[in-house]
């Protein structure tokens, strides 16, 4: 019996994850708000601006960010993987992360890290599981109603969480599930 490196994306991700906070904490400190955090003041001709736009995913603030966004990822990201395939999955990934990134720094004023969007997105994207041509799945309807009563009752709250990026992230996982399942099954 051997352990398998069963789901590359996912466990890249939060391998990475990882260890980019490990050395924030205990070797290079701020390496997460150098490299990892996209901010409000892009520079168009900065390539680590462009850089931030992917990799803000990475940097998380705290044990307890990370803990509890790869709680949910690597109980929900391996399946996807394997539906989807890791070339989807990533691709899904570094949308929801351009996008996010993107519309954090047009609408807001605070820097963005962490991978809640894509969390969110890989929530969402999991209600397609059992999709079939011309259905809509009960289940996503319910946690996309769920979701968004609780993120948008949540934007009110001066948490230094962004809720948009769970919207965005669950508004991505939404469409990619439309789009990758039909894709999948004519």
């Amino acid at each position: 019996m051997r352990i398998r490196y069963n789901a590359p994306v996912i466990l890249t991700l939060t391998l990475l994850s990882t260890a980019v906070l490990v050395l924030d904490q205990f070797l290079v400190n701020s390496i997460t708000r150098k490299f990892f955090t996209v901010y409000p003041t892009f520079n168009s001709v900065n390539l680590l601006d462009y850089f931030r736009l992917f990799t803000n995913i990475i940097g998380h603030k705290d044990w307890v960010h990370l803990m509890g966004n790869f709680s949910f990822i690597l109980l929900i990201g391996p399946i996807l993987e394997e539906k989807y395939g890791s070339k989807a999955i990533l691709l899904m990934i570094l949308v929801t992360a351009l996008i996010t990134s993107a519309l954090n720094i047009v609408f807001f004023s605070t820097g963005l890290m962490g991978a809640s969007g894509i969390v969110f997105m890989l929530i969402l994207l999991s209600s397609f599981t059992n999709f079939r041509a011309g259905e809509i799945p009960l289940t996503f309807v319910l946690i996309f109603l769920l979701f968004f009563v609780k993120e948008i009752s949540s934007a009110f709250s001066d948490d230094n969480i962004s809720q948009c990026a769970h919207i965005i992230g669950g508004i991505c996982g939404s469409i990619f599930g439309f789009l990758f399942t039909k894709e999948r099954h004519g």
